[in-house]
């Protein structure tokens, strides 16, 4: 099924390790970060996010360090 809706424009929002970004994330909690840079990255994914056709579907549930 997801490779039918791939095919149709469906998209995951990669956001592991990424900066965190409130167009694409959604925080759900915050944690210390253990290296300083690590502050404003995303660190676990809750939920994963898609786009379809560049178009937010669903947030990305994230926890961010702080």
């Amino acid at each position: 099924m997801f490779s039918f809706l791939k095919s149709k424009g469906l998209e995951l929002i990669d956001a592991s390790g990424k900066d965190f970004d409130t167009d694409y994330h959604e925080a759900v909690a915050q944690i210390p970060a253990q290296n300083p840079k690590d502050k404003n990255k995303v660190l676990d994914v809750v939920q994963q996010g898609y786009t379809l056709n560049g178009t937010i579907v669903r947030f990305a549930k994230v926890v961010v360090g702080v």
